[in-house]
């Protein structure tokens, strides 16, 4: 016999289905504003939309876009974190071919410098717009962004370390952060001069910085 406050178990049974359901249907609900959003994004090549726009593509209602979303703001975010997750994703899928920890790092560094470099022929207005304005207004929100990239690069440092590949006194995880910010920030601002226009920063020389420095041993 269950006592008063106990839920039967069929009580319990039923709630968690609804529940179930409810989630289920407010991911694909979230999910059906991000393809709008980003289908609209790359049809016009920059991430100047309105709300509306977004929810006239995706054949919802302004109403449950605001149960979603706090705005374009949040939904630009969620764009921009989901991009930042695909990016860890193909640098672990990249560096997985690798067995040697530091080649797995070289090759991390390298396809990262190469994703994040300008390019006039892709369209990729989350990162070269909205990106710098979030860095300036937003910089917390930033930092949660990269969090997939930054806990990657951790990781390869770490097996690095294991294997004796680091120098004693680093500090892995301290470095993932700063490497991650010196290679976007190095690809991101490369080109600013007219030496750089014509003979660009490498991958090559990029990793060279990160691997071994510029102080004469």
């Amino acid at each position: 016999m269950t006592s008063p406050s106990e839920e039967p178990a069929w009580k319990q049974r039923a709630v968690e289905r609804s529940i179930r359901t409810a989630k289920l249907r407010a991911e694909q609900r979230v999910q059906r504003f991000l393809d709008a959003a980003q289908a609209i994004i790359t049809e016009k090549g920059t991430t100047d939309f309105t709300v509306q726009e977004v929810v006239d593509r995706s054949r919802q209602s302004l109403r449950s876009f605001y149960l979603q979303f706090d705005g374009k703001h949040e939904l630009l975010l969620a764009l921009f974190e989901d991009a930042l997750v695909r990016t860890a994703d193909q640098l672990r899928a990249a560096a997985d071919g690798q067995s040697d920890p530091i080649e797995r790092l070289r090759v991390a560094v390298e396809l990262l410098y190469e994703l994040c470099r300008p390019d006039p022929t892709a369209q990729r207005p989350l990162f070269t717009d909205f990106a710098p304005q979030l860095l300036v207004s937003h910089p917390a929100q930033v930092k949660i962004a990269h969090a997939p990239v930054l806990a990657l690069f951790s990781e390869l440092l770490e097996e690095a370390a294991q294997t004796g590949g680091l120098r004693k006194d680093v500090a892995p995880r301290r470095m993932a952060a700063m490497v991650m910010q010196t290679v976007m920030f190095t690809a991101q601002s490369n080109g600013g001069t007219d030496e750089e226009t014509a003979h660009p920063i490498s991958s090559d020389e990029v990793w060279a910085f990160c691997a071994h420095g510029f102080a004469k041993k």
